[in-house]
């Protein structure tokens, strides 16, 4: 099983808009590497954090699971979508989607608190310039964010 971070603005959708509705799509990416990693390696199972990003408390919020692994975002073909790709067709879609399920909230671990941290120092996160909004994690990162929560 792998480890991702999965950013999202709250204002958009939050940890608790995912606890309300339990399970949801993960939809709206339109960069091409993380693209790929939801198509690529992404799979069944696999645990995300969930990341709230351009707030006052940015940071590592709580845990989902991914339920289905990719298949198109449905959003790409529909003109009324902020999501709408008119390049994109149902027989060759450029965007895809997972589908993730809440698992708990976490006490917040801000991105200050992780630039701090010598064992995340690696991190893609906490990497000068990476804007991506899914990055895979490593064991022992979703171990050192785990224990900063205090709830591990």
């Amino acid at each position: 099983m792998a480890k991702w971070l999965f950013k999202t603005e709250p204002d958009a959708f939050s940890i608790d808009t995912l606890k309300q509705q339990k399970v949801s799509c993960w939809e709206g990416v339109r960069n091409y590497q993380a693209r790929n990693m939801m198509r690529d390696a992404i799979k069944l199972g696999d645990e995300v954090f969930i990341y709230h990003s351009s707030c006052k408390d940015v940071g590592v919020v709580g845990i989902a699971t991914v339920v289905k692994e990719a298949y198109p975002d449905h959003f790409q073909f529909d003109p009324q979508s902020h999501y709408h790709d008119p390049k994109s067709t149902p027989d060759n879609p450029r965007w895809i989607m997972v589908d993730i399920e809440y698992q708990r909230h976490l006490r917040l671990v801000s991105l200050k608190r992780m630039k701090a941290t010598e064992a995340l120092a690696e991190m893609p996160l906490v990497q000068r310039g990476n804007r991506l909004s899914i990055m895979p994690v490593t064991e022992q990162e979703w171990t050192t964010i785990l224990q900063m929560t205090g709830q591990y």
